[in-house]
């Protein structure tokens, strides 16, 4: 949390009204799910889970200060502690330059190896925020894949779009994760005609050591070139300025939400260029109910 807040200190500082950090920044990527057999990731799902937070925590408290402080917009990932041990959300917070905490959006699926950490969230996080700056939504990682669940944020008005990464060096061999990254923020800025963030988190040595005992040739698993992308797209598909490769550190860019207008003119898949008479896309937002109770009156108590 210290690092977050130096980081957002320092980007409103200069000059910056919103800022978007990688997935899970606080406080840690389970890497162990793709270096370690299962079992011998349990000790560390055991100590994530001791440095997850909620979302109404002291810690978040001091996030939420921070951006009032400095007058900055902020959208962090976070491992969200659920209710009962075996549960953890990989959840994007946005925090509006007043410190309010005005919505969280739990990842839908976790991918792949991930499922051995987190659980699933559900659609009633599935919104667009309104703000001073604009519309923001938020998908984490793979998230940015799935077709439905960025149409929902674009049929919500959005505009501005954080797109939160984690790198991943244990990709096959000719995969590259930075291009792919920018793919996929491009797919979504072209066809939506807005702006995407993306914010990626790197490898460091630290993990790297964390990692070793356990798994003695975690340096060859885990050191891998464009692994990492982070940067900004505009509404015509293109980079804007230069973007991180696999370093950390922060980018900036200054975007104009008025230069979404003349594209949408050609393509506008909330609009004009649209077929809803044919195309129908329902969406449930119900939050996810686990139990019901009902008591000796028939009345429903829900969780």
């Amino acid at each position: 949390m210290d690092k977050a807040i130096s980081f957002l200190t320092e980007a409103a500082s200069n000059g910056a009204q919103l800022i978007a950090f990688p997935e899970v920044f606080i406080s840690a990527y389970p890497y162990w799910n793709w270096i370690m057999t299962p079992v011998q990731g349990s000790k560390w799902y055991e100590e994530l889970y001791r440095n997850s937070v909620s979302v109404d925590s002291a810690p978040i408290r001091r996030l939420q200060d921070a951006a009032r402080e400095n007058g900055i917009h902020v959208v962090i990932g976070m491992n969200e502690r659920g209710e009962s041990y075996g549960e953890i959300y990989n959840t994007n917070l946005i925090i509006d330059d007043t410190g309010a905490l005005i919505g969280k959006h739990r990842k839908l699926v976790p991918t792949w190896a991930e499922k051995l950490t987190w659980t699933a969230g559900d659609g009633s996080s599935l919104k667009v925020y309104k703000t001073g700056i604009g519309p923001i939504g938020t998908l984490a990682c793979g998230e940015n894949t799935n077709t439905l669940a960025r149409f929902a944020l674009l049929s919500q008005g959005e505009l501005i779009h954080i797109a939160n990464y984690i790198s991943l060096p244990v990709a096959p061999p000719d995969y590259n994760m930075a291009e792919a990254i920018k793919i996929r923020a491009a797919a979504h800025s072209f066809e939506g005609k807005l702006f995407t963030i993306v914010s990626c988190s790197t490898i460091s040595k630290e993990i790297i050591d964390r990692m070793t005992p356990d798994v003695p040739n975690a340096a060859e698993l885990l050191t891998r070139k464009s692994a990492a992308f982070s940067g900004f797209i505009g509404p015509n598909g293109a980079v804007i300025g230069e973007p991180l490769i696999d370093d950390e550190g922060i980018a900036y860019a200054e975007i104009d939400l008025a230069k979404c207008i003349q594209p949408k003119q050609m393509h506008d898949i909330l609009g004009h260029y649209n077929r809803f008479d044919i195309f129908d896309l329902r969406i449930n937002t119900a939050p996810t109910r686990k139990v019901t109770f009902i008591d000796d009156h028939d009345t429903f108590n829900q969780r």
